[in-house]
């Protein structure tokens, strides 16, 4: 059959009565131990500021410790659910195997020091998700997705390794904690030649416009390995910025320029969403568009937002794809179908969806401190209060609820959930704070308050249905959207192998 080898991959469903295969069970429970570690690491690392190194090859600090619970906890949600969604499988035990190893990789990689171990482990990483991606061997499309993802990481281990050899190269040292220690020497073009390796290593991993292709063209995965892929893997590019960050801010210029490659993924990220027709496609498309706050937050100089934002977003990423299946009703639209959303059209609507916006940004702005000098922290505040405001929006306009309900309810939802961002963002720059320039805020220019404008223009345009006027626009955004061509099944013979 078309797409398909003649060797079966998938069996009859499971006997639920029955064990499990071992080394799934073994490696769930393995994934689970680590997790119980991390956190008892992360208690020593906040009781007692322990740290741990190997000198020249491994530093514990307390990114990594964060790191480790983070990415144990994604794992071990990931490994127990897949028990029984890859139960009947043939690939299972590889399956379990890959996922497994990509944790290993990624905690080695959250210690590493040595410049080559970090971009040994970060090639490594990339080439275990590519498996993950293709895990199918007898499904063409999944092959041919693992590798448009394979070339995309190996493309950004290649930047990386530019990226690399030249701070090597300039500083002499073969350590991240040794270059960040030598940051105050960088400048020149080999610097520039690093600093832009670093950011362009960062975009690829983290799916970043015009990088989102690979992203886009994975939906062939199995969901647990799209949950890890989406709440974990795309975090990567965060974290590459993060450690090599006295490297990134030594010119204002490039953080600029980290800003607006990052606004510019957070807006394409929502016009993609926009034409996508799919579930798993529409949270790629919102992947994109997050990763892009991420990175923008990076470039304004809090990394430590940064790194607050992908835990977040990796819990709330990870949950709705492993829910996803619950959100495809299997029901043929009519006219009685009701609608879940309309326009904002009342006046009390609008106040509300303002004054709870307006109302967060104070609010973070007091609880952080942030957005009360003249520096990047206004912009920071600034995207807080947007993004509330848009939260804020997306809930008035539920039909589902009555008015009152939903003017009542977005305030006492809202402003709540911006305290706990803030004593998280407070925790996590806390236990960063020996992590080199976790904070670095930037000088405003006229050019932040240019994109800050071109940006909200181009939101509102968007929420006010603008972009649906063109149709010249709707085109350009559907081809932008698509998959690699290889990679879209077009029979649905090629769901069923048999």
């Amino acid at each position: 059959m078309s797409g398909h080898s003649q060797s079966k991959t998938v069996g009859p469903l499971p006997d639920t009565t029955a064990e499990s295969p071992f080394v799934p069970v073994a490696l769930t429970w393995l994934v689970w131990s680590l997790l119980a570690a991390s956190l008892g690491a992360l208690v020593l690392r906040v009781r007692g500021g322990a740290a741990w190194e190997v000198p020249g090859l491994v530093a514990v600090d307390g990114l990594t410790v964060l790191m480790w619970v983070v990415v144990t906890f994604f794992s071990g949600i990931v490994h127990s659910y897949s028990r029984r969604y890859m139960a009947g499988s043939a690939r299972k035990t590889a399956f379990f195997a890959t996922t497994s190893g990509f944790t290993v990789v990624v905690m080695a990689l959250v210690a590493a020091d040595h410049v080559a171990l970090f971009g040994l482990l970060w090639l490594v990483m990339g080439l275990l998700m590519a498996k993950l991606v293709g895990i199918a061997e007898g499904w063409e499309q999944a092959q041919a997705a693992a590798t448009v993802a394979r070339r995309y990481f190996l493309a950004s281990s290649a930047l990386l390794g530019v990226a690399l050899t030249a701070l090597w190269w300039t500083t002499g040292a073969t350590t991240v904690s040794g270059i960040a220690a030598a940051a105050g020497t960088l400048g020149g073009p080999v610097w520039l030649v690093a600093a832009a390796a670093l950011v362009l290593a960062a975009m690829i991993q983290s799916a970043l416009v015009p990088f989102h292709t690979w992203l886009l063209s994975s939906m062939t995965a199995p969901t647990p390995a799209s949950a890890l892929m989406h709440a974990g893997f795309v975090n990567a590019g965060g974290i590459l910025l993060t450690r090599f960050a006295p490297v990134v801010t030594v010119d204002p210029g490039l953080m600029l320029a980290v800003v607006a490659v990052g606004g510019a993924s957070a807006i394409g990220g929502k016009l993609l969403k926009s034409v996508q027709t799919d579930i798993k496609g529409k949270l790629g498309c919102s992947t994109v568009g997050q990763m892009g706050f991420m990175i923008m937050q990076a470039g304004l100089g809090f990394f430590g937002a940064a790194i607050t934002h992908l835990i977040l977003h990796g819990f709330y990423k990870a949950y709705q794809f492993l829910s996803s299946g619950e959100q495809v009703a299997h029901t043929s639209p009519s006219e009685g179908t009701p609608h879940t959303t309309e326009r904002l059209t009342s006046v009390v609507g609008v106040v509300v969806m303002l004054l709870t916006g307006l109302a967060g940004g104070a609010l973070f702005a007091v609880l952080t401190g942030k957005g009360t000098t003249i520096d990047s922290g206004l912009l920071l505040t600034f995207f807080v209060t947007f993004t509330t405001l848009h939260a804020a929006r997306s809930a008035v306009q539920r039909t589902s609820f009555s008015p009152v309900a939903r003017y009542g309810a977005v305030p006492l939802v809202f402003l709540p959930a911006i305290v706990i961002y803030a004593v998280v963002y407070g925790a996590v720059s806390g236990l960063l704070s020996g992590v080199p320039m976790v904070t670095a805020p930037t000088e405003l220019t006229l050019l932040h308050g240019a994109l800050a404008v071109v940006f909200t223009a181009i939101y509102v345009g968007i929420e006010t249905g603008v972009h649906e006027r063109s149709q010249r626009l709707y085109v350009a955004l559907l081809n932008a959207g698509q998959p690699s061509a290889d990679t879209v099944l077009t029979a649905s013979e090629d769901y069923n192998e048999y």
